[in-house]
């Protein structure tokens, strides 16, 4: 025990050097050593040794802070881009999913009314009708194969994530994708145009807005029927019929009618928007709202949410604007809408505060109110239709409304989760430190760790969602959804109501992220600046796993000396005694 003592004491840290970490290093030892040592006595009972394993993750937690203690905050806004609200004069606002939240109840609807249009209008099999709609399916970010009829993620790099294409409700196996790809790699002049739209030349779609949930859970489940009963079709004629069909909802009052009659029913989250309004106004700040939603559906929206003079709220009110196009059409003029909804044919000198107009275009917008540049922060929900132009042509700030973020931050503060990634990333350093070593017995051991590793991540992705992950990452890179989002959004948000936690001179910082130039490889990770990791991974796998349930037995005292004086040089031998030693102890029990 002295001689594991003073091996820990002569470790050299970096970084992470300071005398509490020698202090629980020594403790950890202590503990585990004493674990070692009694290991096997019949005096020893199954409960105590799960009670020293529950002391020594407790430990292990204390010894990376950095991933346990500095939990993410749900509520909190995260910035791309350095900005302070100090210099913001001008709040803008789309409508639906940034000043309005609908309930789950909505998503049912537009699917329900898409289906039976397809079924009504379109002539599609009566049978399409036994599919509902599963809220747990598709996320948001996906890309559509028009012509291949595949639902699919990929990340920043045009790299089809593996293990997430799918047709109908079935996923393609990888060696299909492969084949049908001449890799996983999708080319440029494959992917969607600029407004995530499969246009001419571009065979794939890209699903941006929540609005888009339902549209591709139908496309999947009609893709489905057909597969299933053999019946022959072609993908680009089913892929225009359901997005007709789901536009239909909208364009002919389907979806605005039910929500008005039932209004308690699909709106949520009311009073957090009205709060954040109240704030703003106290502070004396203006208002807008450019919406493609009708007028008489904002004016009962709002009049749920605000009150019966939430016009006086805002300086100025746009409905029906089509974006993206109102960003970028000079030609059309605004229109004004009475209190009836009749739309009035008077020239517009002016934008009145109180008053509904339609239509319209950005550059009129700018000319009539002069409000230009950083001044501005427009918030929405759709990446390209709200935010896309507005940074890139015309300077003004943009919030991205992202409600999928606090889900996900929660699941990411999970201990589960937690523990998965702090293993993923250990293994991946193992592999990459531990390649080099070509003996049968080495390869077979990086296999698997391989195969285990691509366990892990199937693990990770599941924690989301189970056909296709988190909304913002593939299993290492980003999401093409993120470098979207990154580059059109100077900060992001699950929610308006997240404007309430801060100060109105509060200034956003982006986070320094190193570069990869910038890191350590893999390998001085794991075993630099505090060889604490590399002791981490010979002496607490498979201890520290929480899909193990039996207590294995440990390294002796000689190993741990030797661990800590050859470092990782004899980290590779370690890990492999410690396989031998598991697989004697299952043999021991069978017998």
């Amino acid at each position: 025990m002295e001689l594991a003592k003073m091996r820990i004491l002569d470790l050299q840290f970096s970084v992470e050097h300071d005398p509490e970490m020698h202090i629980l290093l020594l403790q950890l030892f202590e503990q585990k050593y004493a674990l070692n040592k009694n290991y096997g006595s019949p005096r020893r009972t199954r409960d105590s040794a799960f009670n020293s394993i529950k002391l020594l993750k407790v430990t292990w937690y204390e010894l990376v802070p950095s991933i346990m203690s500095n939990m993410l905050n749900p509520d909190a806004i995260f910035s791309n881009n350095e900005m302070s609200l100090s210099d913001i004069e001008i709040y803008g606002f789309d409508y639906d999913y940034t000043l309005v939240f609908y309930s789950k109840h909505l998503h049912t609807l537009i699917f329900n009314a898409a289906r039976d249009l397809l079924v009504n209008e379109h002539r599609y099999p009566a049978e399409i009708r036994k599919y509902d709609y599963d809220p747990n399916f598709a996320i948001r970010g996906l890309h559509y194969d028009v012509h291949r009829a595949l639902l699919m993620k990929i990340d920043a790099f045009h790299y089809i994530q593996l293990g997430t294409v799918y047709r109908g409700l079935s996923v393609v196996p990888d060696e299909e994708v492969i084949a049908m790809y001449d890799g996983s790699h999708v080319p440029l002049e494959q992917m969607s145009d600029f407004y995530g739209k499969s246009s001419q030349g571009n065979t794939m779609k890209q699903f941006m807005d929540i609005f888009s949930l339902p549209e591709m859970t139908l496309l999947s489940c009609v893709n489905e029927h057909f597969l299933k009963n053999n019946i022959d079709y072609e993908p680009v004629h089913l892929y225009k019929d359901v997005k007709d069909s789901i536009r239909d909802v909208h364009i002919k009052g389907i979806m605005y009618r039910a929500i008005e009659a039932d209004i308690e029913k699909y709106i949520c989250y009311a009073e957090q928007t009205r709060a954040v309004l109240a704030k703003l106004a106290d502070h004396g700040k203006k208002m807008f709202l450019i919406t493609n939603s009708p007028s008489s559906f904002v004016d009962k929206g709002m009049k749920f949410i605000v009150g019966k003079d939430w016009r006086d709220l805002f300086d100025v009110v746009i409905v029906q604007a089509d974006k993206p196009n109102f960003f970028n059409d000079k030609r059309r003029p605004f229109r004004k809408v009475n209190e009836r909804g009749v739309l009035l044919w008077d020239k517009i000198h002016k934008l009145q505060k109180g008053q509904i107009y339609k239509q319209g275009n950005l550059y009129e917008f700018l000319k009539l109110t002069g409000w230009r540049g950083s001044k501005v922060l427009y918030f929405g929900d759709h990446i390209y239709s709200d935010l896309a132009d507005l940074t890139l042509k015309h300077g003004w700030r943009t919030g991205a409304i992202i409600p999928e973020l606090r889900s996900e931050i929660k699941i990411m503060n999970t201990e589960s989760y937690i523990q998965t990634m702090t293993w993923l990333q250990t293994l991946t350093g193992l592999l990459e430190h531990m390649q080099v070593h070509r003996d049968s017995d080495s390869q077979m051991i990086l296999e698997e760790w391989k195969k285990e590793r691509k366990d892990m991540r199937e693990m990770n992705r599941n924690f989301f969602n189970a056909q296709f992950g988190s909304l913002f990452r593939t299993d290492e890179n980003p999401t093409y959804f993120l470098r979207r989002l990154s580059r059109f959004a100077d900060i992001y948000m699950a929610s308006l109501s997240c404007l309430l936690n801060y100060e109105l001179d509060y200034t956003f910082y982006p986070r320094r992220t190193p570069l990869q130039h910038e890191l350590p490889p893999w390998s001085d990770q794991l075993c630099t600046g505090g060889e604490v990791r590399c002791l981490f991974v010979v002496l607490f796998h498979p201890l520290m796993r929480k899909d193990r349930r039996e207590t294995f037995p440990c390294q002796s005292e000689e190993t741990i000396s030797y661990s800590l004086e050859e470092g990782k040089n004899n980290l590779f031998l370690i890990c492999k005694r410690r396989e031998r030693e598991r697989m004697l102890y299952s043999e021991g029990k069978r017998n």
